[in-house]
């Protein structure tokens, strides 16, 4: 089942073409629509289905949800961003094994992957480097860092892209010594199991200690009166960056702010707490699902 834009790589290589070339059937949809979705999962019976996390969501939040028979998915694929864990566990309690992987477009996407079973493992990892490339974490030099240490994913492989098309700038700054530098942040375990971090631009310098914006998204995803957050950065005079968390409240429910800012005591580190919090109706969001954080800033330096 294909719910993702086909103009996209993720659409159109993660799933449907492998099934093409299999010789499977596949489910087009031409846009996302959870209750198509979740009718099709029914009625039709697909085997695969990819959802990014906003999708998942949106499909889960059903009412028809619960008792829906889901019996034929052997598999559903997500990723695009860091997955919180409750969807995961939302959609395997259902007995619907979740596996993550981890690429871009200029990887052809899929570089780092989870199997079967790995999502119950270790549910926060997006799986190992793919036989078809190599992968390492590594500093700002490009120097690969020790197994725990964060750093950025760097990939090279015959899946690269191989320059950008008439933009030579971006292609010497995304591609140095043999590596595509992703720009996103991770760290690898000692059996070589990856855990995306965040986005490098994402990250909020305050007072020169590095606050990962996807640590505390994580948190308030698990609270009952928030359906969607991104916490992005802000200037500020004293601290340089501070986090702010903008907030989609939950159907009905009313968070005052002040009680949300007091949810973080004791649950995270001080000075990763978010310092205001904005109430939103709705997040800004790409044909993908992958919300446009770049727009948020914008928001938020303008106001």
């Amino acid at each position: 089942l294909t719910v993702l834009p086909m103009f996209h790589v993720g659409g159109l290589n993660i799933l449907t073409s492998p099934a093409f070339y299999a010789g499977g059937t596949v489910i087009l949809h031409r846009r996302f629509e959870p209750g198509a979705v979740l009718r099709a999962i029914v009625e039709e019976r697909p085997t695969q289905l990819v959802l990014v996390p906003a999708t998942i969501q949106a499909v889960i939040d059903l009412p028809g949800w619960a008792e829906a028979d889901l019996s034929s998915l052997r598999l559903l694929t997500t990723g695009s961003s860091v997955v919180p864990l409750h969807l995961i566990d939302a959609v395997q309690a259902r007995g619907v094994p979740v596996c993550q992987t981890y690429g871009l477009t200029e990887t052809a996407p899929v570089s780092i992957y989870q199997k079967p079973g790995d999502g119950l493992r270790k549910p926060r990892s997006t799986g190992k480097c793919g036989l078809h490339c190599e992968m390492k974490i590594a500093d700002d030099d490009g120097n690969e860092v020790p197994v725990g240490a964060s750093g950025e994913i760097l990939i090279r492989g015959g899946n690269v892209l191989r320059e950008y098309w008439n933009n030579e700038e971006e292609t010497h700054r995304a591609l140095k010594h043999g590596w595509f530098h992703t720009g996103d942040v991770a760290w690898r375990d000692e059996e070589g199991d990856v855990f995306v971090i965040d986005r490098k631009k994402d990250i909020v310098i305050s007072g020169g200690e590095n606050i990962y914006p996807a640590e505390i998204e994580q948190l308030v995803h698990r609270m009952d009166d928030v359906a969607d957050v991104a916490v992005v950065g802000r200037g500020d005079a004293r601290w340089g960056e501070v986090p702010v968390a903008v907030v989609v409240p939950a159907p009905g429910a009313r968070i005052a702010a002040s009680d949300f800012l007091a949810r973080f005591e004791g649950r995270l580190a001080r000075f990763k707490h978010p310092k205001e919090v904005l109430f939103v109706d709705a997040l800004p969001r790409t044909a993908l699902g992958k919300t446009r954080k770049h727009e948020l800033r914008e928001w938020l330096r303008r106001s």
